[in-house]
């Protein structure tokens, strides 16, 4: 096992862009003025063992399906993209689920496909064609901890950032999510 702070810190990063918790701040707000409150700890739990149920069982899911992992990190770039560039031009390119009658707005939308979605699966599937586990582990714990604390303080942060705040977030890891997704087509073709 080696653990290795710089590939920590960047597949946190990397993560932590993919995932946006900050920029899905109106959601979660939005979600606890319709609902009441927000789970933080259920939230957090169950996109958790998404994360990490993909991380081990992803590779093996490919393998049964006959796609390579090059080709998923080739088109987890293109989602990565296409998500930074959504998020820097303020458009929808994906279309986001309805929350269904009598689900639990902590699990359905807001754990799954908001945190732990399409996006995030398929970074973590390219994150392990490039880093080791261990240091991939440790940046969902990382990230984790910090969806916790936002999912908690969301009303506090909505006050400090304001409008004009969360939007400029969104759009700075918007031009960074398309500059990785850059750089992980550049390592896979050349």
């Amino acid at each position: 096992m080696k653990f290795d702070l710089k590939e920590i810190l960047s597949s946190s990063l990397i993560l932590f862009s993919v995932i946006d918790i900050l920029g899905s701040i109106p959601i979660i707000i939005d979600l606890r003025k319709k609902n009441g409150n927000i789970h933080a700890e259920q939230a957090t739990l169950v996109s958790g063992l998404i994360m990490i149920g993909f991380f081990f069982a992803g590779k093996l899911i490919l393998r049964f399906l006959g796609v390579d992992t090059n080709s998923f990190a080739m088109a987890g770039a293109l989602i990565i993209f296409l998500i930074g560039l959504e998020m820097t031009l303020g458009r929808n390119i994906f279309k986001s689920e309805e929350l269904q009658e009598g689900a639990s707005h902590s699990i359905v939308p807001l754990a799954f496909p908001i945190i732990a979605g399409a996006g995030t699966m398929t970074t973590l599937i390219s994150l392990k064609s490039q880093f080791e586990e261990e240091n991939i582990m440790v940046s969902i714990f990382i990230n984790l901890i910090f969806i916790y604390l936002v999912l908690r303080s969301s009303v506090w942060i909505e006050k400090k950032l304001g409008n004009a705040g969360t939007q400029v977030l969104r759009k700075v890891f918007g031009v960074i999510l398309i500059a990785i997704a850059i750089k992980i087509f550049k390592t896979r073709m050349f």
